[in-house]
Formats: structure tokens, sequence, C-alpha cells
């Protein structure tokens, strides 16, 4: 099918500061692409270079076969771009954001009120197109700034932490509008601290980490590289004392999580019968047990040393915060 943007040996500096080091990929068209990383690792920046904001300092990239660095008014004109803040007009109607947006977008005006109907349909926003944006739920906001990136039609949508802030059921319905553009045809670059999220919509990841891709696979095969400790989740029907859990043979870490804990154990033991021992000497029982398979949060782990939400790379060079999410 081809790429709808391939990246080369992209590299931008600031000052004495590299926010991407050489970073290659490629998005096939039709896809969902993630790009994870913790805070400050260059997440932001590759979007503002792929969208024509800001140049590299070497390095190729081409959106949907236009070159980024010499026609960025042509990549701005296929593309669809979500920021993290929001870029819609408060004091405006929601149809009026979007026939505003299709006038930016060069939409003809002729067309622009019927494309802002369709899509306010389609975002389940009909009934509120009349309203000002400020009298709109956080969720309705995202999903008004979704459509107003679709106005034009374009072939690759950039999600830049799209359902951040949102309330479960938002953020389940923002997904499933995800999906559903993506099954006609449009493709996606995603950004997300949710790892949940990516794995549930991406076909490649890539996992970028100081400026540098440092994975870069399918969901499945990313979970599929943690090797090594089993990971049991338990409960118990009366309180044990998490102490005692982490002198348990094979017993390697110890979480609490709500009601359960988490044991990450080495070696093949047979961890179910010290477990259900230890409870019965201790006026309790098991109530659940579950051995986990490796999420994506254990590979992003394992890969970069961090969670999404850690700002490692601010903590040593703070100008980075300004520059790049």
């Amino acid at each position: 099918m081809g790429s709808a943007i391939s990246v080369n040996s992209l590299t931008k500096r600031y000052d004495d500061l590299t926010a991407l080091n050489g970073i290659s990929f490629d998005v096939h068209r039709g896809s969902v692409f993630g790009l994870l990383g913790p805070n400050g690792a260059g997440k932001t920046t590759t979007i503002r270079i792929l969208t024509g904001l800001t140049r590299p300092n070497s390095g190729e990239a081409t959106v949907l076969d236009y070159n980024v660095a010499e026609e960025n008014q042509l990549v701005k004109s296929k593309v669809g771009v979500v920021p993290e803040a929001s870029n819609i007009y408060e004091e405006m109607t929601a149809l009026g954001n979007l026939v505003f947006s299709g006038e930016l977008y060069g939409v003809p005006s002729s067309e622009r009120k019927s494309r802002a109907m369709q899509l306010l349909e389609v975002f389940n926003l009909a009934d509120r197109a009349r309203d000002t944006v400020l009298g709109l739920s956080r969720g309705m906001k995202r999903r008004l700034t979704i459509a107003c990136a679709l106005m034009h039609r374009p072939e690759l949508l950039f999600l830049d932490e799209p359902t951040t802030g949102l309330d479960v059921q938002s953020a389940h319905q923002l997904r499933d509008q995800v999906r559903r553009l993506n099954k006609e045809g449009v493709t996606i670059f995603l950004t997300t601290h949710y790892l949940e999220e990516a794995d549930q919509l991406c076909n490649t990841i890539a996992v970028i980490n100081w400026g540098r891709i440092v994975a870069l696979d399918s969901p499945e095969n990313l979970k599929a590289s943690v090797t090594g400790d089993r990971v049991v989740e338990v409960s118990f029907s009366a309180p044990v004392p998490e102490d005692g859990l982490k002198r348990l043979p094979g017993v390697v870490e110890v979480y609490k999580l709500g009601d359960k804990y988490r044991l990450r154990l080495a070696g093949e033991g047979d961890s179910v019968s010290d477990l259900v021992e230890y409870a019965r000497n201790r006026g309790s029982r098991i109530a659940t047990i579950n051995t986990l398979k490796p999420s994506l949060e254990d590979a992003f782990l394992k890969i970069t040393g961090t969670t999404p939400d850690e700002v490692s790379r601010d903590k040593v060079q703070p100008r980075q915060r300004r520059m790049d999410g």
C-alpha cells in the first residue's frame, strides 16, 4: 500500500539540546501508527516537523509523498492535525467553528455548511450545532476539534494525546470514532500516554526515548519481547501482611493494587501452593489468583526504564519542557 509517512535520519536541535537524534520509521497508508515515549522524549517535535510547523536540522521526511521541508504548504493542505490543547474558538458555535475551519482549509464555500452538518452528525453533535463551544463538555469539545481537522477530508490525521482528560465514556466514544475513520481509509498518527489505548488502536508502535527510536514493532510483538519473570495477581478473603509476601520463595517484587497484590516471581517454583499456605497460616484464603501475560506497559518499562508520565528528560534538561512533549 506504500507509505503515508517516511522518515529518514531526522535530527532536530534546540541550541545544545538534541530533541531528535537521527530517527527513522515508516507509516503505512491505512494504518494506525502510535508514537509512544516519556514526556520530553521527542513526540511533539516529531509531529511539528511532520506537519510543517518546524524544520529539522538534518534528515528527510515525506508525508503523502511530499517533502515536508520543501513542500510544507502542500503537506498542511493534505493532513488534519488535532493538537493536545484544543484549538477551537469557544465564543463561536460548533457549526461556526467547522465552517471557519473549512474556510481555512480551502473547502469551497458552497460545500462548507453541508460538510459541517455531516461531521456534526457523525460526531453526535448535531443537536449542539448552534450552541457556543463554551457550553460544551470536554468530550464534546474534543470531538469537535477532530471534526474540524476533517473538514477538508484529509488522508492522514495526526492525533496528539486525543483522550487526555476525558472521562471513561467520552474516551471510549472517541476511540470508536478513530476506528471508524481508519476503516474509511484515513491513516492515523497517534501519540498517547495511555498504553492500553495504543494497544487497542495501533497496528504499529514506535517507542521514542531521549530523541531516539528504541523500539518499532506491532503491539503483540512488543509484549512478546518481555520474557523472564512471571507475574501473578492475587487477592485474599481477609487482609494479610504485605511484608510476608515479599519473603515468600521466588518473590522479587510486590505491588499493592487496590484490593489485590501483584507479585513478580523469578524461577519456576510452586507459587500457588506457597500463597495458599501463606494465607491459611494467617487465617485467610485466596479469593482470586491470575497469572498475567506481559502488557504493553511491561514492554514500555523494559524498553525505556520509565512510565509514559515520568518526565525523566525534563529533570535533566528543563528547557525541553517548553519545546516538546
